[in-house]
């Protein structure tokens, strides 16, 4: 399923302000608790709660190209987490690209990801997978 992005700049203010936060080599991921879920997931036509993601890659990473690169590896990454694991749903999350990214393969950010999530207890189930 497609993912729902953050569009309001005030959900990505409230993120960074509230939210629990896990630095990797080359994401910075930021978790808040979405209040609005039980809302959206009425609206779903499959009646779940999902996960509103917002991407954020600085002007200082690169040009356009560069940028629109790392954000498409970042949506990569992330849909494999999902489909891969089982994630908590009803959340915001915002997914900030460090320097390093820009180098960076697919492989790279997903186990960051994996980090993250780990870190910021993300797992719907009992076990967490390892990090290696």
């Amino acid at each position: 399923m497609k993912n729902i992005a953050i569009s309001e700049n005030h959900l990505y203010k409230k993120v960074y302000a509230r939210g629990e936060k896990a630095v990797c080599r080359h994401i910075v991921v930021y978790v808040l608790t979405d209040y609005h879920a039980a809302r959206l997931a009425r609206e779903n036509p499959l009646g779940k709660r999902v996960n509103r993601l917002g991407l954020t890659v600085s002007k200082k990473l690169g040009g356009a190209v560069v940028r629109s690169r790392v954000r498409r590896i970042l949506r990569a990454a992330y849909r494999q987490l999902e489909a891969e694991q089982n994630i908590k749903k009803g959340k915001l999350i915002v997914i900030a690209a460090r320097e390093a990214a820009c180098g960076a393969k697919s492989t790279d950010i997903y186990k960051d990801l994996l980090y993250a999530a780990r870190k910021l207890s993300l797992y719907a189930g009992e076990k967490a997978p390892s990090h290696e």
